[in-house]
């Protein structure tokens, strides 16, 4: 029954999506505006595709793993409405804390930058997937097995908020008026998939805008006159994008980092486990010292390793 309910929400989903992406590729030629390319939407398609092969093989895997905390749960839902319900904020709750490590620990980030390596947004970008994600993502649902949450509903839970995931990637949805303050809307993620300083690492939620808000991560897209016009992408864009350097190219860049010569081991791990951006000598910035220079304040705490180094 769980594994019918989620082939359902694949069967009903999918057409939907085929409608959307048709529909902003019919406005966006009306309206002259270059929302897609085919080289961007095939990029989308392959890291899908490769997202979803991992995700595959490796299914059996983590289900196992949350299947052994399911049966040493320490509660047991009797009320159907109350499980769904619980269900869903600790899902969307727990998916904002994986996101959010996912851009504040290089480690992670190495994996998610593939989602925001593109320099357009339109729904097809909701696909673009980090590829290696499903081999760590069950390890932030473990709580939800060990209280009570069956397996198959935490990978359908998943998957019925990643269907609102897929929406909010879009140009075409300016405001959505009192649902602003409840979802997480294509105005909010616009802002999360833009490489302004301002916005770096804001909108982490999937579905609800109330975790944004509580831990400091919300940041409302303001109007282009009032800051500047969004634009998407990495702060640094990959110069030759192909699948291998568009999946692999943080990963070598990491490695580089983490074992470049004289530099201490408190440093290598800053390199591996510190924020995007660190670096021992100042030369980089994290996007907290891009935000405080943007504001004409000091870098946030911040304190070269090395004694000559110069504040970037």
């Amino acid at each position: 029954m769980d594994s019918l309910r989620e082939q359902w929400l694949i069967l009903i989903s999918t057409p939907v999506y085929f409608i959307i992406i048709g529909l902003e590729l019919l406005l966006s030629h009306i309206s002259h505006r270059k929302a897609y390319t085919f080289k961007d939407s095939l990029t989308n398609l392959y890291l899908m595709l490769f997202n979803a092969g991992i995700d595959a093989a490796f299914r059996l895997v983590y289900l196992v793993i949350l299947q052994y905390f399911f049966l040493r749960a320490v509660t047991h839902w009797q009320n159907a409405f109350a499980y769904w319900l619980i269900l869903l904020l600790a899902e969307d709750f727990l998916y904002y804390w994986l996101h959010r490590f996912d851009h504040e620990i290089r480690f992670f980030w190495a994996t998610h930058v593939t989602h925001h390596s593109s320099q357009q947004l339109n729904f097809s970008v909701g696909f673009r997937s980090s590829v290696f994600q499903p081999l760590y993502r069950f390890i932030y649902f473990i709580p939800l097995a060990w209280i009570g949450f069956k397996p198959l509903d935490i990978v359908f839970m998943y998957s019925a908020t990643q269907i609102w995931g897929i929406f909010v990637h879009t140009e075409m949805v300016h405001k959505m008026g009192w649902l602003e303050y409840i979802l997480i809307t294509p105005s909010h993620h616009r802002v999360h998939h833009a490489s302004n300083a301002k916005y770096l690492d804001k909108n982490m939620g999937m579905f609800l805008v109330l975790w944004d808000k509580l831990f400091g991560t919300f940041q409302e897209e303001l109007p282009a006159e009032n800051y500047q016009p969004i634009k998407y992408g990495l702060t640094k864009n990959i110069e030759k994008p192909n699948a291998v350097t568009i999946v692999f190219h943080e990963w070598k860049q990491m490695w580089k980092d983490v074992f470049q010569k004289d530099i201490t081991l408190r440093q290598r791990l800053g390199y591996l486990f510190g924020p995007p951006g660190y670096s021992h000598d100042g030369s980089r910035q994290t996007s907290k010292e891009m935000q405080a220079a943007e504001n004409g304040e000091s870098s946030s705490g911040f304190v070269p390793d090395t004694p000559n180094a110069v504040l970037g």
